[in-house]
């Protein structure tokens, strides 16, 4: 698959739209399978939403990946990058921090429901510069109203530039199904796995056990979106049976892969 790189956003009309004088501007791009968008910041917060498509956001801290119909909030200033697993209608409110100064201060994946999903497809056809005390101006004042009050998913993977921990970090995103315990890879880093046991709490919040769950089931979720069978994610991925694999993904997501990425009522 071809991997298309682009060093900003991709349209230099986005800085013009975070310069207008409104609260809120939304904005549609639709990208190829494998595109990827560099590392860069917004002076705006964005709420980037999948309307349809897999999305992976990296930052230094994490990596989010973004199904259809979720999406994911970034703050004002955060440098990430955008990789997109199929090709990616990608929705995008870019919102002024002062308008909504209670709004999270760190990166997260959102469950959207149908009625910001509705307003979010609306706030795209609507003219940049709206009418901000007309029926434009208060759907957007009730988009702001809707994303202070989004569920947060399960869907964040937390990174650590640490030495000692950076190639184990590498080497499971690279081969999630890889079962190699802390103990084999104190061997080649040159430490205990009790150090590295301490290290991956220290550093992420999480268990090395725990952190690769999240990897293998991140890397399951971009794998279902492209039509892969269960069958052959789970194998893949190290697990010795779907049953096994099932029990993981629904205590992760409170439903079974098959139904994930049923529409939604």
């Amino acid at each position: 698959m071809p991997r298309i790189v682009e060093n900003r956003t991709g349209d230099s009309i986005v800085p013009a739209l975070e310069a207008l004088p409104r609260p809120v501007v939304a904005f549609a791009n639709d990208y190829p399978a494998g595109h990827l968008i560099v590392r860069h910041r917004h002076r705006r917060a964005q709420l980037l939403y999948a309307a349809a498509g897999v999305m992976r956001v990296a930052t230094d801290q994490g990596i989010w990946v973004v199904p259809p119909q979720r999406a994911v909030w970034v703050p004002a200033g955060v440098r990430h990058e955008i990789g997109c697993a199929g090709r990616v209608a990608m929705r995008t409110l870019y919102i002024d921090p002062m308008a909504a100064p209670a709004l999270p201060q760190g990166c997260r994946v959102v469950d959207v429901p149908p009625l910001l999903r509705e307003l979010i497809l609306k706030a795209v056809t609507l003219p940049p510069l709206y009418e901000p005390d007309g029926p434009d101006g208060r759907l957007m004042q009730v988009i702001l109203d809707q994303i202070q009050v989004l569920e947060q998913a399960p869907l964040h993977l937390p990174m650590s530039a640490h030495p000692r921990l950076r190639p184990i970090l590498d080497g499971v995103l690279a081969q999630p199904e890889d079962g190699t315990g802390l103990e084999a890879w104190g061997r080649r880093l040159g430490a205990s796995g009790r150090t590295l046991a301490r290290l991956f709490v220290a550093e992420t919040g999480m268990t090395f056990r725990a952190w690769r769950q999240q990897a293998r089931l991140l890397a399951a979720l971009t794998r279902l979106a492209a039509g892969d069978p269960v069958t052959t994610i789970a194998l893949d991925l190290g697990y010795e049976s779907v049953s096994a694999f099932t029990a993981m993904f629904r205590r992760a997501t409170g439903t079974t892969p098959s139904r994930y990425f049923a529409p939604r009522r």
